[in-house]
């Protein structure tokens, strides 16, 4: 056999070794189950001694699963310290040209990871979570209105009128709850309608698998009610129809409590194939359950000019990250005094998060075009360029030799480049994985003083005091299994 056939073959055997084709869940599946038996002190002691997260591209994943792991065990200062590095990082790290560079020829996970839309939502979320626990209510205020600059980013990101996800209905109503704790009741009114307008402008109702709750239906008519916008209680009156006043104010003042129950979606790769009709339209399909997908190459993204036929090309395979999520809702409860109040849903990350992936998936598949294209362009340049250098190299004074030997040469080298393309497409399967699958609420009146609180979310349950002070105040609990 050609000795450089033999390399060829040597580097293939080679590939399992060379290039891991382990998802991101793949190397972090112990960080995760430590997490789910509520061992915080080892999960934290992975995390800094996970080498794929110390990596530059990957720092905000390390920063968002640190500032988690230290909310869940109560270190709230700690927590917010991680999850303010995180928001830092969105603001000022830019991708870097080697890393575009590196996503576009070699595979997404090599760039820079900046976060799920839903993911920077959440950082606010826990945040203000953080500042409330530890009595810092005006940083927890800042968060709030952080919460709208965020809503705001997205609209310019995507467009006013764009029907892609640029609000988060339950971050909505959590930011109306964090301005009902500094008594802003006119805020308050505008985060519970921001969110209820939502809901309504769907036909069902049903916003990213969650309906219209009927707490926030209350919050929103309460508050207008309280200052004093007869126009807006009589607009969402009619429009939310029969809804009971809410009667639960006390002198104790109320409590929020969120139950989040378990873990995120994890993201797998999926590969697909991308078929060209030939027609020199220089236009791939991409065959979707809910139907075809036609995707242009973008010439202008792959350094290659349009004068270029990709008819050769009929049908290449690409890489695609998707979710494994299976929707289940726990019911949830608290019982205060002597009454039952049962929770809502308000957040599904389970039908959330592939709902935003389908929203991106054009840009997905269209990047991974351009990726295999452009490998296998060069994987045919460089089989040229060996066979032209084989050739003129050659001491052979036979000229078909020196062409059988030449064509083994590119033929050997094509293979070389090839099994590298292969081993290096990849999905981008990365995410902030500890978030909760669900968040339901509920909104209970307490008494002054003490007050016994029992919870119970699915199988599990929690006892907790909660003291009466007149004032609203927030409460999560986070069951990971």
């Amino acid at each position: 056999m050609n000795k450089v056939l033999k390399q060829a073959w040597v580097a293939w055997l080679l590939m399992p070794v060379l290039f891991s084709c382990a998802t991101y869940q793949n190397k972090m599946n112990a960080y995760y189950n430590q997490v789910r038996q509520s061992d915080y002190n080892k999960a934290e002691r992975l995390l800094a001694n996970n080498s794929f997260l110390q990596q530059n591209r990957n720092r905000l994943l390390y920063y968002m699963e640190q500032g988690k792991v230290l909310h869940l065990a109560k270190q709230y200062d700690s927590s917010n310290y991680y999850l303010n590095l995180a928001d830092k990082f969105i603001e000022n790290e830019k991708k870097s040209a080697g890393s575009v560079v590196a996503g576009k020829l070699l595979n997404p996970m090599m760039e820079t990871y900046m976060g799920e839309d839903h993911e920077q939502f959440f950082l606010h979320y826990y945040k203000a979570l953080n500042y409330l626990y530890t009595g810092k209510q005006d940083d927890a205020i800042v968060e709030a209105r952080r919460i709208t600059l965020t809503t705001n980013a997205q609209k310019d990101k995507f467009g006013v009128t764009s029907n892609r996800y640029t609000q988060d209905a339950f971050v909505l109503m959590v930011q109306g709850m964090i301005y009902e704790t500094a008594g802003d009741i006119n805020n308050a009114f505008i985060s519970y309608r921001n969110a209820a307008d939502l809901y309504v402008k769907i036909k069902d109702q049903q916003y990213y698998g969650v309906f219209l709750p009927d707490q926030l239906k209350r919050d929103l008519l309460r508050t207008a009610e309280k200052m004093g916008f007869t126009d807006q209680v009589d607009k969402y009156s009619a429009i939310f129809g029969k809804t009971e006043k809410d009667n639960t104010l006390s002198k104790g003042g109320e409590a929020v409590i969120f139950f989040e129950k378990g873990m995120a979606p994890a993201k797998t790769e999926q590969n697909f194939i991308l078929t060209n009709n030939g027609d020199g339209s220089n236009t791939f399909v991409y065959a979707a359950e809910e139907g075809s997908i036609v995707i242009p190459f973008d010439f202008s993204s792959s350094g290659y000019s349009s004068d270029v036929s990709l008819n050769e090309f009929r049908a290449i395979r690409v890489a695609i990250p998707a979710y494994n999520a299976i929707r289940t809702v726990d019911q949830a409860s608290a019982v205060v005094n002597g009454k039952t109040y049962n929770a809502e849903l308000t957040e599904d990350i389970n039908t959330l998060a592939p709902a935003i992936l389908k929203q991106h998936m054009l840009k997905i598949l269209s990047d991974a075009l351009v990726r295999q294209v452009v490998k296998k362009l060069v994987e045919k340049g460089i089989s040229a360029s060996a066979k032209e250098v084989a050739k003129n190299n050659s001491k052979e004074k036979d000229e078909k030799k020196k062409d059988d030997k030449a064509e083994a040469v590119a033929l050997a080298t094509g293979l070389i480049v090839n099994i590298f393309n292969t081993a290096t497409e990849k999905a981008d399967t990365r995410n902030w994985q500890s978030l909760p699958a669900t968040v339901s609420y509920v909104r209970i009146p307490l008494e002054e003083g003490d007050n016994v609180v029992e919870l119970t979310l699915g199988n599990a349950k929690r006892k907790i005091t909660l003291k009466g002070t007149g004032s609203l105040q927030l409460y999560n609990w986070c069951v990971t299994r």
